[in-house]
């Protein structure tokens, strides 16, 4: 979605407040996420570990999105 936010196009209101609730809980899975971590790294420098799970937290979400859009094609071209 944020390439096509990027070309320019317009979105509905509904469309928006879906944009900004997917950030929204993605956000607070990061925050979520960061403060477990930052509880298993107290006193241990592993920045190894950190960008590990950085990159499992970003995997995580763009496969969610992946299938949020694979649904929602489907579902399109059903209808």
């Amino acid at each position: 979605m944020a390439k096509i936010l990027r070309e320019g196009a317009s979105y509905t209101q509904r469309d928006v407040v879906e944009l900004l609730g997917e950030f929204s809980s993605f956000k607070d899975r990061v925050i979520k996420k960061f403060r477990e971590l930052a509880k298993e790294l107290d006193g241990k420098p592993n920045e190894h570990d950190l960008w590990v799970n950085v990159y499992l937290i970003s995997s995580d979400y763009a496969e969610e999105i992946a299938s949020k859009r694979l649904k929602h094609d489907s579902l399109q071209k059903i209808s």
